[in-house]
């Protein structure tokens, strides 16, 4: 086969390699947005769909109080056990059984 001829196979096959390449994006199944298109229309058509509370950007909130939540979690607990007043009784300790007769 000579250069040209060659050349032109390979500019031929590339040409149609890029038509396919479109064709193979369509799909005959369906999607898990197919049956949206009502919301999606109302979607777009909506003027400002946020939250009108999302614009404020001034977030109310104590500083100390803030800074000791931090120091909280990042300082490791106390290894000293906190005391605690309980008795535990399981049973009574003169325990005598009269079985009648």
């Amino acid at each position: 086969m000579s250069r040209s001829k060659l050349l032109l196979l390979l500019l031929g096959t590339s040409l149609l390699a890029g038509c396919a390449a479109d064709y193979l994006h369509n799909y005959d199944t369906m999607t898990l947005a197919s049956g949206d298109s009502q919301k999606a229309n109302q979607l777009l058509q909506t003027v400002d769909p946020y939250n009108p509370a999302s614009n404020n950007t001034k977030i109310e909130g104590d500083g100390a109080r803030s800074v000791g939540l931090v120091q909280k979690y990042k300082l490791p607990p106390s290894t000293t056990a906190p005391t605690t007043n309980m008795t535990v009784n399981a049973g009574s300790s003169s325990a005598t059984t009269n079985a009648a007769p």
